[in-house]
């Protein structure tokens, strides 16, 4: 029993999907299983950088949160893509998953040219003994979800209308590592993740809560992602975390990062006191997005 997407972000039509498969792998007694790409399809071809809304990691753990038993992921490659639709399902689907049902989005293409689809999967089941079925979209208040959808609300910054698509709020998730520790010298010490090749869809000043470990994203803070424009300027984004009230050492800990809200765009100061000063707005601003008593912050 096996589903097929790309799953970026795991929202709430890919949700359905893999229900639909858990609960048909009951039925019929056999292993639910997902197959999925990296990088993503959609990345691999396009000209420009292609914003994920969930790394390999998170999108791993969901599958395994979703019930599924198994996750085949495939290296999307020169190879794959030129590969036929038909020996796609001979050699992936059948030869090494030994597949019975083939659950996939309406939409769904693959194969050389993205010549297969639903309706060549429905043929070449008959033949190889197994059946397979098109997910109908799911809507939310008439419009359809779709990772793209998502996308272009967090990129507007609509964090609850993103999570109402996702079925949870947008979190970021990675490793404390040391940064030059600039924001200790200015009174805001941060919790820094590396994003690297991975293309975030959000970047600016946010209002946001942390889920240190495996717990809740309840912790409150203020949060920069972005290449630091005024000092250090980095190549690639960076996610700088100051969470208000916090004691304690983070280096080499796993921490989520949940956006609340956007408080404005990344922009350069001309010195480091303007910085400052716009952090201390910026903090004040979190606490009272946040529910906390902004006369605690500084002044």
């Amino acid at each position: 029993m096996v589903a097929i997407g790309a799953f970026d972000g795991l929202h709430r039509g890919h949700q359905a999907l893999l229900a639909e498969v858990r609960l048909r792998a009951a039925a019929l007694g056999c292993a639910p299983a997902v197959v999925s790409f990296e990088p993503l399809p959609r990345a691999y071809f396009s000209k420009q950088p292609l914003p994920r809304l969930s790394s390999m990691r998170e999108k791993l753990q969901g599958f395994a949160a979703a019930g599924m038993a198994h996750a085949l992921l495939l290296r999307f490659n020169d190879a794959l893509t030129a590969m036929s639709a038909e020996d796609f399902v001979r050699r992936a689907l059948v030869q090494r998953l030994a597949v019975r049902e083939v659950w996939v989005g309406g939409d769904f293409r693959f194969g050389h040219g993205r010549a297969g689809d639903v309706a060549l999967l429905e043929r070449m089941g008959v033949g190889l003994g197994f059946a397979a079925h098109a997910m109908p979209p799911v809507l939310l208040e008439g419009e359809r979800v779709s990772a793209s959808r998502v996308r272009q609300l967090l990129g507007a910054g609509d964090f609850a209308g993103a999570a109402a698509l996702l079925g949870r709020p947008f979190v970021i998730d990675g490793k404390v590592e040391y940064g030059n520790q600039l924001g200790r010298t200015l009174g805001f010490p941060t919790a820094n993740v590396h994003l690297r090749e991975r293309v975030s869809p959000v970047h600016g000043i946010f209002a946001v809560r942390v889920g240190l470990g495996e717990g809740e994203c309840s912790w409150p803070g203020v949060a920069s992602l972005g290449v630091r424009p005024t000092v250090n300027q980095v190549s690639q984004p960076l996610l700088e975390t100051h969470l208000f009230d916090f004691e304690g050492d983070l280096y080499g800990r796993r921490m989520a990062v949940e956006f609340v809200a956007k408080l404005r765009d990344e922009q350069k100061f001309h010195d480091l006191d303007a910085l400052k000063a716009q952090m201390d707005h910026d903090a004040r601003s979190a606490r009272e997005i946040l529910g906390m008593n902004p006369v605690l912050a500084r002044a």
